[in-house]
């Protein structure tokens, strides 16, 4: 079986402003990473919550989407669709 292709965004819950974005197999072992402190790019702002988990068939749709976020037309679609 191949392993999950999972695209997340989380939001601080210190700083509801912050969003984090990122690909990922297992997405609650992730979660739990950041709110951990372990990944140097959110520790700041942790507590993180989980906004959207999206399953892809594949790592090349799913990193396309993930790319898409993190633009500036992506990071508008995910406030208008995950609020």
């Amino acid at each position: 079986m191949r392993p999950k292709c999972i695209v997340y965004m989380l939001r601080s819950r210190a700083d509801g402003e912050r969003r984090y974005v990122e690909l990922a197999s297992d997405v609650r072992e992730r979660l739990a990473e950041h709110n951990a402190g372990r990944s140097p790019h959110t520790a700041r702002y942790a507590p993180w919550q989980l906004v959207v988990a999206v399953v892809f068939p594949d790592e090349a749709r799913a990193s396309r989407f993930e790319r898409f976020l993190k633009s500036t037309s992506g990071r508008a679609f995910a406030e208008r669709h995950f609020g």
